[in-house]
């Protein structure tokens, strides 16, 4: 089977959807299928095998950290070239945009994937009065596909009453090998802790933008001595936080990938996650694999992957205070090895193979190649 992926991020970029891809692409290459990636142009032209074939890309500037692929009558020919089975498009906006339009237009069947919910973004970047506009452009933009996926029970129901149709939750996945207690590394820790190991490590990995609510987290710095922060990722909202975190016992790490990221999750002991804007936040996978528990809203998607008081605590977002009362709660050492040890034994055995099979035989379905979509819901 030949499969094109077309998607607004990839390699040398890095966060969950680069990640869910990397995963899903080698096991299509293990089956014996083809791939040809269509993405920003970064400077990579392979991966594994599967050409990238790369579209301009462009800083807007009032997101200078990233680069994003621009629109361009390129996709045509590319696809038209690689003439692929099947096209998966990938958190469709702007390089995506024109992914969808050309799909259609050739004929291919078409999955489109919901990763990032942007009209909730609009509150945080102050242009509330453009959540209607968004919520139109990305159902239009979906409903040109046979198939819609997305990350998780609590976004399909919200995509479904938005009007999108035939939604699908992809599964979950994680490096169990990679990201696992065993990697723990006392030099890393020591790193992580600005060489204070005996408090307690706090650590937040992910993209530093206003959205993610990272700021909440210095009131549990400023409410108890007993912690350290560690700061994993980076992006526009960097400087800003910075400055707030300035004076506490915060560490920033700058991107951190592979072997060093699993040693930073294992090295570690309570992920803090303050958004109540995920989709999913594969970052709670690859920390409760690592034995980490959790502090995360009370949110859909996320009650969907923390069982509260079992692998970790969840907050509520509406409560004045709540996140800070609930994250001082691992000042109490039992209670936070008591929801490490389940955290881990809940998602030991989860591997990538699984939702990467699922999504392959979507593929063949909506190519005319396989059994019942209704097998996969």
């Amino acid at each position: 089977m030949k499969i094109a992926i077309v998607t607004e991020t990839f390699l040398p970029s890095t966060d969950g959807v680069v990640t869910r891809l990397k995963n899903s692409i080698r096991y299509f290459l293990k089956e014996g299928h083809e791939v040809r990636i269509i993405a920003p142009d970064l400077g990579v032209n392979e991966f594994e095998g599967a050409k990238i074939e790369g579209v301009r890309a462009s800083t807007f500037l009032f997101y200078r950290s990233r680069k994003f692929g621009m629109p361009t009558r390129k996709i045509k020919q590319m696809l038209a070239e690689f003439d692929p089975d099947v096209v998966h498009v990938v958190n469709p906006a702007l390089l995506g945009a024109t992914g969808v339009h050309y799909a259609k237009k050739l004929g291919y069947p078409m999955v489109a994937s919901y990763h990032t919910n942007v009209p909730r973004y609009a509150e945080y970047y102050n242009v509330p009065m453009f959540k209607g506009i968004l919520w139109w452009y990305f159902r239009k933009l979906h409903n040109k596909a046979d198939l819609n996926l997305c990350t998780s029970k609590t976004v399909q129901e919200e995509l479904m009453e938005q009007g999108f149709h035939n939604v699908h939750v992809w599964k979950r996945g994680v490096d169990t090998e990679r990201f696992h207690p065993k990697q723990y590394d006392a030099e890393m820790r020591s790193r992580l802790t600005a060489g204070k190991p005996w408090k307690k490590l706090l650590l937040y990995v992910g993209r530093l933008a206003p959205e993610k609510e990272i700021e909440k987290i210095k009131s549990v710095l400023d409410s108890s001595s007993h912690f350290t922060l560690a700061i994993v990722g980076d992006g526009p909202h960097r400087q800003v936080l910075e400055k707030h975190f300035r004076g506490t016992s915060t560490v920033f790490t700058g991107f951190m990938h592979g072997e060093e990221l699993a040693k930073t999750f294992a090295s570690s002991d309570v992920f803090v996650f303050p958004s109540t804007t995920e989709t999913l936040g594969l970052v709670i996978s690859e920390a409760m694999a690592s034995g980490l528990p959790l502090v995360a809203a009370k949110s859909g998607p996320t009650c969907e992957q923390i069982k509260d008081n079992q692998t970790g605590l969840l907050y509520d977002g509406e409560k004045q205070g709540d996140f800070t009362e609930t994250v001082l709660k691992f000042e109490d050492e039992t209670l936070r090895k008591r929801l490490a040890i389940q955290a881990h034994k809940d998602i030991e055995n989860m591997g990538w193979d699984g939702q990467s099979k699922q999504v392959l035989d979507l593929y063949k379905q909506i190519a005319g190649m396989e059994e019942t979509l209704e097998q996969h819901n």
